[in-house]
């Protein structure tokens, strides 16, 4: 199974990307949510971390395998949680991440079936669905409105780019916990902007955490 891959982003359509990889272009199924993102990053490297699954009706023969690309780690775990919801299937799942995932997961750990409700292909039933059977289990992606997470923490922003995300699973592999390896990321990026590469961001934010 392929559980990431980075490539350059050729197409970006309501619901998938082609992202090409040496001499092979796959397509991706992605959130709605970062289908505007995407949009700007047509003709650049991307990483997406994925999943797969078989589409389809074997009765009928009609078996298709797809692929699935998430921008953030923690949107792909989140989306496996979600679907494990009855009746929330890939596609409907796909659909549903219209907004951030930390939002979606804090209403759920509100238990806001209103603002649920409003996401698409999630009705009311569908959002009290979704609150009976994993309240509990989701706060660890949750963030408020303001992107505080609940008790005091920092939250994510959604969407990092390529070189910041190479430099958080740095971080990740060498220790840190994946919350603050993209807290100190973010404080990196957003004092030196002119910052484009994985390695720099790291040895910055070990400059950073010793008050160099």
């Amino acid at each position: 199974m392929i559980v990431r891959i980075n490539g350059k982003v050729e197409y970006v359509g309501e619901d998938v990307v082609h992202v090409t990889v040496g001499e092979l272009t796959h397509e991706l199924l992605v959130p709605s949510a970062d289908i505007p993102t995407l949009q700007t990053k047509v003709g650049q490297l991307v990483t997406f971390f994925t999943l797969e699954y078989i589409e389809g009706n074997a009765s009928f023969g009609q078996l298709a395998p797809k692929m699935l690309g998430f921008l953030r780690a923690d949107d792909k775990d989140f989306f496996n949680v979600f679907i494990t919801v009855k009746g929330i299937g890939p596609r409907k799942a796909l659909r549903a991440l219209a907004i951030p995932v930390g939002e979606i997961a804090s209403a759920i750990a509100l238990k806001d079936a209103r603002k649920l409700a409003t996401l698409p292909s999630i009705g009311k039933r569908a959002a009290e669905q979704i609150i009976a059977e994993l309240h509990g289990k989701v706060e660890a992606f949750a963030t408020s409105g303001s992107g505080a997470r609940p008790g005091g923490g920092v939250a994510v922003v959604s969407h990092l780019a390529d070189h910041e995300t190479q430099a958080i699973e740095v971080l990740v592999k060498l220790g840190e916990r994946r919350p603050e390896a993209e807290n100190w990321v973010q404080r990196v990026a957003a004092a030196d902007p002119t910052i484009k590469d994985a390695q720099k961001l790291v040895q910055g934010v070990y400059r950073l955490k010793q008050g160099v």
